[in-house]
């Protein structure tokens, strides 16, 4: 299974670039991880614009930002009109929250969508505290993935727990702890518009729980860029997608926790995560688009 995957993207010459850098690739599907257009009432001109450089029928996958949910700059539901989901099996409600197995037959991947933290109309959050319906539609999704013995989980979501960009934990510490107790193998995000990814994550009886704004190397799961699965998971924030660039703050206390970053001040870089899942193996690479250098790769080995 092939996918790409990158939010905050922004109907610019830098979407262009990575979106051509998409093509280039060639995946089966790509993860939209929110914030399409920017600015209302121009979602067909975003979806004109993916059609025209990924073809017509190309798989964009999309969950919402925080600049679509609420309709000011834009409406996830238009966006969900003009790239509808275009992959077999889908469950839930497809632009909000949502899951699908891919290929649909024998399947190496489930991708799990969800929403925690963004603000909906009437900036009202759709709730993912702990226990909540929608908790536990994301507990059960994960946990069906490895009853039906699927190889990979990956979860996308638009806001970042972690981050050396502007933001703080928005999806919550006990959601993001959740997902890391699942073992889900891979978290991408975009919302703060730098590249970041963490080392491997997990948790134990040294590490009951990650808390955001701190750093602790107990929860420290690898270091290293070939990982072993199930030790923890490995949170991906991919807001390059074509829009300006936020700084990157090296003295942030959860720093020690990345392997590799790059923002306005350190290395800007526009560009797509390229992943690839078998029976075996996850590896992924960050692809910079034409004028941009940064790079980083990792795999995920199954014992």
């Amino acid at each position: 299974m092939h996918f790409t995957a990158q939010g905050d993207t922004g109907v610019g010459s830098g979407a262009r670039k990575v979106l051509d850098v998409i093509a280039q690739i060639k995946p089966q599907l790509n993860l939209g991880l929110g914030d399409y257009t920017y600015k209302a009432g121009i979602e067909q001109q975003f979806c004109d614009l993916v059609a025209d450089k990924l073809g017509a029928g190309f798989p964009y996958e999309v969950v919402t930002g925080n600049h679509e949910s609420d309709g000011h700059e834009g409406d996830i539901a238009n966006i969900v009109k003009c790239l509808p989901n275009r992959l077999p099996g889908l469950q839930g409600e497809y632009g909000t929250q949502w899951y699908v197995d891919v290929p649909e037959q024998d399947p190496v991947v489930r991708i799990v969508m969800v929403s925690p933290g963004i603000d909906f109309r009437g900036g009202n959050p759709l709730d993912y505290s702990r226990g909540s319906e929608r908790w536990r539609w994301t507990a059960e999704a994960l946990d069906g993935a490895k009853s039906r013995n699927i190889p990979w989980t990956v979860v996308g979501m638009h806001a970042p727990c972690f981050s050396l960009g502007n933001y703080g934990c928005q999806p919550g510490e006990e959601f993001t702890n959740m997902l890391i107790e699942k073992k889900v193998d891979l978290v991408l995000t975009g919302h703060d518009h730098v590249y970041q990814r963490t080392h491997q994550l997990g948790l134990s009886g040294d590490c009951p729980a990650l808390v955001p704004a701190s750093f602790s190397t107990q929860c420290l799961a690898d270091t290293d860029d070939t990982m072993v699965q199930g030790a923890g998971t490995v949170f991906v924030g991919v807001g390059i997608g074509g829009v300006g660039h936020y700084n990157v703050h090296d003295d942030d206390p959860e720093v020690g926790y990345f392997a590799s970053w790059s923002g306005k001040n350190r290395n800007a870089t526009l560009g797509t995560l390229d992943v690839r899942a078998g029976r075996d193996s996850l590896t992924a690479r960050l692809v910079p688009a034409e004028g941009y250098s940064h790079t980083d790769a990792f795999e995920i080995r199954r014992k």
